[in-house]
């Protein structure tokens, strides 16, 4: 048996989903949130050798009032924490030990509450700062206690989050989470669950998207903002997203205030537009933010870049007044074909999202919604089909339907339309008779999740992406050691230029250096030998295909494609 002690100011714990089959049954009671103040807390892994532990209980007990008389507690929470230990025991034997454990507890006149066993839960606590607040414990098979603070607290931690291994056996060759490992682009830790760690290659990507997006947005004359990620709950209530989402949303305290980790951006960015008057001479206002944003998932959901707990969100919310509208529509409309003809992505249907069954506002204003959405989009000569009840609950939605070469669909740009935010949150503007009147809200995407969008793009490019997005643009080989010179001159040179350019001269056969650089995706492979030398030319492999070209117009053509981001 494994047991970290934690001596708390308080813990409050909630049980949410089954994690076992049969889990024990829960009172009405026990189903609630609980609170215990000054507990000594005991996360306990029941393991497989204490099945036949002799007197395991007697020594759980034993050393249960040892600590607790060492820090002077009368509160007693046993808590199952399966992750300290890899070697589970019997679920049944678990749940069993842990509630004779509680009985004996009890007739030591300790106070004891037990948290649900055989559930997801989410809790908080507050550990307190003396030397004997953290105590690990291990009870042996031979009845033994062995310290094990340091043991647990380093390596059987490292043991712990370091399980994350991709599972290829099922993928296809072409899946991002393949493709993702092969060009070294991302990774997965247990340690963060749904949640990227970028790579440096992976990240030139990313950032390549984000300068793209940045300076099209320029062009359209968006402004760009950034909202803190932690926000009071307060602003989730006055949103409505409170209600909506709370589920799904990660919550933290600071100072007894709820915090809310923000699972979107616009509340934000209404807080930025609130921070000075605003008359009709400053609407349209455009404000863009790439905002990065966490929902709470479920583990069995995630699914590599398709499916995340943080993720980067290309928001923007559009201020405007009512004769503006279709106008602004029709230029977001406009933004989001350009952005996907970039990437060679063809949109396969639009959908006019409805009303849901749970929103807020009156079916007039609903009515009113529906129809000018539903008028721009006739006007501008756009197929769509009616999405019936899948708007949002503050507004009617056109969503963008995507096909990539794989033929699979995918919905991610959107737009929202919203009288309703703005008069919750009390906008307003000055029109030309010195009148306040809310502004009329556009929320939109064209990325939409851009963890997502990478994904999606190395599926669609098969890994091949166009040179400007791809994280090494050309790789220079050597044929053999005599080149060696040549080839870092000429890595030297690309370098200078401004493209993004690495140089294998290992000792491996020339094969198996184009091999690899093919693995990896990358766009152009150079080799230079002695005829390379003698001639002044490159032997260029790209798409499969080797030619031979003159150093001077290859770095043109390469110039060229990079320019104009084909």
């Amino acid at each position: 048996m494994k047991f970290l002690s934690l001596h708390c100011d308080f813990l409050k714990f909630r049980p949410l989903k089954k994690a076992l089959r049969k889990p024990e049954e829960l009172t009405e009671k026990r189903k609630k949130e609980t609170v215990v103040k000054n507990p000594l807390v005991i996360l306990t892994a029941v393991e497989k050798q204490d099945e036949s532990h002799p007197n395991l209980i007697e020594k759980f007990v034993k050393e249960i009032k040892d600590i607790a008389k060492q820090v002077s507690a009368e509160n007693i929470v046993l808590y199952p924490y399966a992750h300290l230990s890899p070697s589970l025991s019997n679920p049944d034997f678990a749940q069993k030990t842990l509630e004779q454990t509680h009985k004996e507890l009890k007739k030591e006149k300790f106070n004891v509450s037990q948290a649900p066993f055989g559930y997801y839960k989410e809790f908080e606590l507050k550990c307190k700062g003396h030397p004997l607040s953290e105590l690990s414990r291990e009870i042996t098979h031979e009845g033994g206690v062995k310290n094990t603070t340091k043991e647990i607290n380093t390596k059987q931690l490292l043991r712990e989050i370091s399980k994350s291994k991709l599972d290829a056996r099922e993928l296809k060759d072409n899946d991002h989470r393949i493709l993702g490992k092969q060009m070294d682009l991302f990774s997965f830790s247990e340690t963060a669950p749904g949640m990227v760690f970028w790579h440096n290659n992976g990240l030139i990507i990313k950032n390549k998207l984000i300068e793209f997006w940045r300076q099209e947005h320029k062009k359209a004359s968006y402004q760009e903002i950034s909202t803190p990620q932690i926000l009071d709950k307060k602003l989730w209530q006055i949103s409505g997203h409170w209600d909506k989402y709370k589920e799904n949303i990660f919550l933290t305290e600071y100072e007894k205030r709820i915090f809310a980790v923000k699972p979107m951006n616009c509340p934000g960015g209404m807080l930025v537009y609130r921070n000075s008057p605003k008359s009709y001479k400053d609407l349209p206002l455009r404000m863009g933010e790439l905002g990065i944003v966490h929902r709470q998932e479920l583990s069995g959901v995630l699914a590599g870049l398709f499916r995340v707990i943080q993720f980067t969100q290309d928001d923007a919310h559009i201020f405007c007044t009512e004769k503006q509208l279709e106008e602004e529509i029709i230029k977001i409309i406009d933004l989001i074909d350009k952005f996907y003809k970039k990437f060679k992505l063809q949109f396969d249907h639009v959908e006019l999202s409805t009303r849901p069954k749970k929103r807020i506002g009156s079916e007039k204003l609903w009515d009113k919604s529906e129809r000018i959405l539903e008028k721009i989009l006739k006007k501008k000569k756009m197929k769509f089909k009616i999405n019936k009840g899948d708007g949002v609950f503050y507004g009617p939605k056109i969503d963008f339907h995507v096909k990539d070469s794989l033929k699979r669909t995918w919905q991610l740009a959107t737009i929202q339309l919203d009288f309703l935010m703005p008069e919750r949150f009390e906008l307003e503007y000055t029109d030309e008779k010195n009148k306040r009147k809310p502004p009329i809200m556009l929320h939109r995407v064209i990325y939409g999740s851009l963890e997502r969008f990478i994904g999606i793009l190395l599926e669609h490019f098969k890994g091949h992406l166009p040179t400007w997005l791809a994280p090494i643009q050309c790789r220079v080989i050597n044929f053999t050691d005599k080149n060696n010179k040549s080839c870092e001159k000429f890595h030297k040179e690309l370098n200078e230029l401004g493209f993004r350019v690495d140089l294998d001269l290992s000792s491996e056969p020339i094969g198996g250096k184009i091999k690899q650089a093919e693995i990896e995706k990358i766009p152009y492979i150079i080799v230079i030998g002695n005829k390379e030398e003698e001639s002044g030319n490159l032997a260029v492999r790209n798409n499969g295909k080797v030619t031979q070209i003159k150093k001077e117009e290859f770095i043109e053509e390469i110039k060229k494609e990079v320019r104009g981001m084909s």
